[in-house]
């Protein structure tokens, strides 16, 4: 798949999915409102990103922003803890990120995922996110910090979206996020609720939940607790390769999520999906790229290799650093895989592109 269709793909993904939240939203005037801009606003990010593609610059519609390592909880398994997020020099102050979604914006990114760590512990680079109105912002949260501080701040910013992290149910959230997790985060999805807000829920996928997170059941249980989204992350190997989904795994995710969305009024994604569909991985720039949390611009999340740090240099300069260039033109984002990511399995060549400088 070439530029021009990869870049098709992600804005007509983006158009359905704005879509398809109003049509699910039309009972909450305030959410309709918001969507409807946004949907306005993505068509002016995308005419910007066309004018780039037509110099001959491809710009990404999303970027992923791991905007803190500090975190709340100890997961099993927590691939930001078995990296060693404490390797990160040094985290970005409000201002840095400040420029950083200016840039975004002038640009014609549509989307900013914040992660972390756990994001709400950087309330100052949230406050900076609501300013910029013109961009979504999911932010991704384990839910054990949102109170009705937080609640009243989503209200009141709604282009900032809470998504929150459980495993499926009870059993399987406390079993790896610890006990009396899933408690808090129902708590927490139940005030979201009471103020009508658009709220999500992120699960990550393994052979051993595939099952149960993709009855549906589960999806009407989280539907009736007021969630409208819900985002299915294929887990990466990084400790217990044996959970990760093969083809077959992956196959069935994908039809079973096919099924659910002819029955259930929920918007649901899986990352990250069918990659044959859009012409292999997307990372690297191709249809966006991580920043951690000390500025360094890497692959993705689990390909944290970096020669280029976003506390020097812009946007538009990273999406052309080598590494990034090496891996878009070197074939290795086209590669099969044994769960999850394609560069995850490639961990000593990328690091190798990024150590050539």
């Amino acid at each position: 798949m070439n530029s021009a269709n990869l870049e098709q793909y992600l804005n007509e993904g983006i158009d359905a999915l704005v879509k398809n939240a109003v049509r699910k939203t039309l009972k909450n005037p305030k959410e309709t409102a918001f969507l409807v801009q946004y949907g306005l606003n993505v068509k002016k990010a995308e005419a910007l990103r066309h004018r780039a593609a037509e110099r001959g610059e491809h710009i990404p519609s999303f970027l992923i922003a791991s905007i803190t390592s500090q975190c709340n909880l100890n997961c099993a398994g927590c691939y930001d803890r078995i990296k060693d997020a404490s390797s990160v020099k040094g985290e970005m102050t409000r201002e840095e990120w400040g420029r950083i979604f200016t840039e975004a914006q002038e640009l014609g990114i549509s989307a900013i995922l914040l992660a972390g760590g756990e994001p709400l512990k950087r309330a100052d680079i949230l406050e900076e996110a609501s300013r910029y109105t013109s961009i979504l912002f999911p932010v991704f949260t384990n839910g054990i910090m949102l109170d009705s501080a937080h609640v009243q701040f989503f209200e009141k910013n709604r282009h900032l979206i809470p998504i929150i992290s459980i495993e499926g149910d009870e059993i399987l959230t406390d079993a790896r996020r610890g006990n009396g997790v899933y408690t808090r985060t129902m708590q927490a999805m139940k005030s979201l609720k009471e103020f009508d807000l658009l709220f999500g829920a992120s699960i990550t996928v393994t052979n051993d939940n595939l099952s149960d997170v993709t009855r549906e059941e589960t999806l009407a249980d989280l539907e009736e607790k007021g969630c409208k989204v819900v985002v299915f992350v294929e887990y990466v190997p990084v400790e217990t390769p044996g959970l990760a989904l093969d083809d077959s795994g992956r196959t069935l995710l994908e039809e079973r999520l096919a099924s659910l969305r002819e029955k259930r009024e929920m918007i649901l994604v899986s990352f990250p999906g069918d990659e044959k569909e859009s012409g292999g991985c997307l990372a690297a720039g191709r249809g966006f790229f991580h920043i951690n949390a000390g500025g360094d611009a890497e692959p993705c999340p689990f390909s944290p290799y970096s020669d280029t740090s976003l506390k020097t240099t812009s946007l538009r300069e990273a999406l052309q650093s080598p590494l990034f260039t090496r891996l878009r033109e070197g074939g290795a984002l086209l590669g099969e895989h044994t769960g999850g990511c394609v560069l995850f399995d490639q961990a000593e060549y990328v690091r190798s592109l990024a150590n050539e400088g």
